[in-house]
């Protein structure tokens, strides 16, 4: 998502994890998503969860809800959109 820490499009599997995984494994501390509830119509899957982390410069915690929406089709996805408060994320992080 758009001013998400790492948002951007990324085209492959070891790409999510180099550019995203990876880097906020080295800018936060337990980086966890928690997934809530599952919503599935078909080729669409939508799951809605939280983020929680401590930002390892600042110190500053954050917990934030998110939504995840998966496009799945013969058992792999295919296409991924996060939908969060990335104000609330940024909070936690440098100025």
């Amino acid at each position: 998502m758009a001013g998400f820490p790492r948002g951007g499009t990324y085209r492959t599997p070891q790409g999510v994890t180099a550019g995203v995984m990876e880097a906020l494994g080295r800018e936060w501390d337990d980086w966890t998503v928690h997934d809530d509830t599952y919503v599935v119509d078909g080729e669409d899957v939508v799951v809605l969860g939280r983020y929680t982390a401590t930002n390892k410069a600042t110190g500053r915690h954050m917990d934030v809800r998110v939504a995840h929406h998966f496009i799945v089709r013969s058992g792999r996805i295919v296409r991924f959109e996060q939908f969060v408060d990335t104000a609330r994320v940024r909070d936690a992080m440098p100025v």
